[in-house]
């Protein structure tokens, strides 16, 4: 399964959900799901618009768990 650690970027960035929603162009809603993990999927120039505002890379926000272990 994926986790998405977009929580802990944010912490680590000390930027809010609203911030970081008005610098990527994308609603706090919409944020909120992705941040709770409750996102189908997520679109690579939202991803890439995140990352560019966080300073991070894709891997930091999105994690693979084997969870059949």
């Amino acid at each position: 399964m994926i986790v998405v650690n977009l929580d802990v970027m944010m912490a680590r960035r000390k930027i809010s959900l609203n911030e970081l929603s008005e610098k990527v162009n994308v609603t706090p809603a919409n944020l909120s799901i992705l941040k709770t993990g409750k996102a189908k999927a997520v679109r690579f120039s939202t991803l890439e618009a995140i990352c560019k505002v966080l300073d991070c890379q894709p891997g930091d926000i999105l994690e693979f768990v084997d969870d059949t272990k």
